[in-house]
């Protein structure tokens, strides 16, 4: 229950400051994770052991990664499959050479601005066929596959099709999920009819077969990824779409293709953290960090009233950029590496008050310098290195089920913007703003960790304390994810929702009382209730000893396992 009690109050129940005896440092939830043949970390440990048993065969770490993705989409459909989107950075240490793919998918050639308009809706809907976007996760699969893989992608699905077909246990957190959405989607009959087969509800521990997903597994095994976009299966989705009102077409998935783009960085005290450039929200680290590294935050001291407050007011400067600019760059240009410039970070920091919480902040702009989900990682014998994350954004997505095809369409429309001329607006063809985004450092031109951190706008919030514990307070991986955290709520949005009251903080049990108080001085609306703080798994590279260093979120159910 501990899982439960976690995310209903809000607090972690981690012994993160008693102190370890033996060495003096802060204790953790459990030890990190070493190996040296391959390691993968992700949220559901029979999905992590499916990655591992790939490596085994000779698998590649993208092959791996894809596994543990489709195994996810079966074992967690809460917050990943194949109706949504991916995004990956992938080191190969052939090349010695980072790649980024944006899976990310348009929305509907035939719907249109005016039809909001003219149906008087003024904010996307989250449910519905009016969300959805083309799935860009099976033509992200292929793509990595067909530049990295080395299996067959047969045999990559298989252990999936398996756990599909013969069934596996629910997990507990996983379930808690699982029986909300099924709440939240009550009259959607496909998704009750899949979901709760026989109209029961799964538990934890309970064994859930999904012989459609196997079957369509199966066929993308057979038939590669034509079958979904161009095949029986695109047949069936939009066959579907016009039955339930959506508006997919034939061309609309025949004509989708992924892109490959050149992922951003920063130095941060040594440190290249790179991030993939908009549709997400992954420039938003960046910008933080260029913020951050004019701040001592060692000499602050971790989680105090000062150190809290440079992260907080930093990331609302942030934001306010992230509402303006983030958005498709083939429909919204901007000068994304002027945003993370030092000279726009210093013009910013124009914005930070040391003794005040800010209300209200307005965007900068970048000429001055002339957006739930799975997060999985590994890497191989080679030091191949994956950082993926997939998402069919709330919850189970629209929550409406292709007849007969295993999986939900997602709702990632829900997040663009329905005013004219924003960046972000609605347009046909059009990418929408996107929360998921994967993370990675190298150093001296080598990669050093692979990591990612779930959960929305706490992502960006997420990457940078995960970071700034690694890097500013010098704790191992697993203490890092274990450190209590903030999340800072209620920043203007690229969906058109503006800041004016300065937003809420929300934080883990673990922030001293005496900081809190401090907080609330400056002015900061410091709250304790529930908040999603976000599910974070990574992978260290030990070069000197050439060893994989391994964590994985305490507040989910996942784990990291090497060989």
């Amino acid at each position: 229950m501990k899982h439960l009690l976690v995310m209903l109050l809000g607090f972690s129940f981690l012994p993160l400051f008693a102190g370890d005896r033996l060495t003096g440092r802060l204790s953790a939830s459990r030890s990190e994770v070493i190996g040296r043949n391959g390691m993968v970390a992700a949220s559901q440990p029979l999905a992590v052991q499916v990655g591992i048993d790939i490596l085994k065969k000779g698998g590649s770490a993208v092959d791996a990664a894809i596994a543990v993705n489709a195994a996810l989409g079966l074992m967690e459909p809460s917050g990943s499959g194949i109706g949504g989107d991916l995004f990956a950075i992938v080191w190969d240490s052939r090349e010695n050479k980072l790649y980024g793919l944006n899976a990310s998918g348009p929305a509907p050639a035939a719907l249109s601005l005016a039809y909001f308009q003219e149906n008087g809706i003024t904010r996307m809907p989250e449910k519905g066929p009016l969300t959805w976007t083309v799935p860009g996760c099976v033509a992200g699969w292929f793509a990595l596959h067909g530049r990295f893989g080395r299996l067959r992608m047969g045999d990559v699905l298989a252990p999936a099709i398996a756990y599909a077909e013969q069934g596996f246990p629910l997990s507990e957190l996983i379930a808690f999920y699982w029986q909300r959405s099924l709440k939240a989607f009550a009259g959607y009959e496909n998704f009750q009819k899949l979901y709760a087969p026989g109209k029961r509800v799964p538990a934890k521990g309970d064994v859930f077969r999904n012989p459609e997903l196997a079957a369509t597994y199966r066929l993308l095994a057979r038939k590669g990824r034509d079958a979904f976009y161009r095949g029986e299966l695109a047949e069936k989705i939009v066959a579907y779409s016009q039955k339930v009102g959506g508006f997919f077409s034939r061309q609309d998935l025949a004509a989708y293709q992924p892109e490959w783009v050149e992922p951003l960085s920063v130095d941060y005290r040594g440190y290249d953290v790179w991030e993939l450039p908009p549709n997400g929200q992954g420039l938003a680290v960046l910008q933080m960090l260029r913020l951050l590294s004019h701040f001592d935050l060692k000499a602050m001291g971790h989680n105090t009233a000062a150190y809290l407050h440079a992260l907080v007011e930093a990331k609302k400067i942030v934001y306010e950029d992230r509402a303006r600019f983030y958005a498709d760059p083939r429909f919204a240009a901007c000068d994304y590496a002027a945003l993370i410039s030092p000279a726009y970070a210093r013009k910013r920091l124009e914005l930070f008050h040391a003794e005040r919480a800010s209300t209200s902040l307005p965007a900068g702009d970048p000429r001055l310098a002339a957006g739930d989900t799975v997060y999985l990682t590994v890497v191989d014998k080679d030091f191949n290195a994956v950082s993926l994350i997939q998402s069919n954004y709330v919850g189970f997505g629209s929550g409406m089920v292709p007849d007969g095809l295993g999986f939900c369409l997602q709702d990632r429309g829900a997040l663009f913007n329905l005013q004219a001329g924003h960046a972000n607006s609605f347009a046909p063809g059009k990418r929408p703003f996107h929360t998921i985004i994967p993370g990675f450092i190298t150093r001296a031109g080598r990669p050093v960790f692979s990591f990612g951190v779930m959960g929305g706008d706490m992502q960006p919030q997420g990457h940078v304390q995960v970071l700034c514990n690694i890097i500013d307070f010098a704790m191992n991986l697993q203490e890092a994810g274990d450190a209590p955290r903030f999340r800072h709520a209620g920043s203007s949005e690229p969906d058109g929702t503006v800041m004016n009251d300065g937003g809420t903080l929300f934080l883990e049990n673990g922030v001293d009382a005496e900081s809190v108080r401090e907080l609330i001085r400056r002015g900061h609306r410091v709250s304790r209730s529930a908040s999603e703080f976000g599910g974070y798994q990574g992978i260290w590279i030990d070069w000197e000893r050439r060893v994989l260093i391994g964590a994985s979120e305490s507040r989910k159910d996942g784990c990291a396992i090497g060989y």
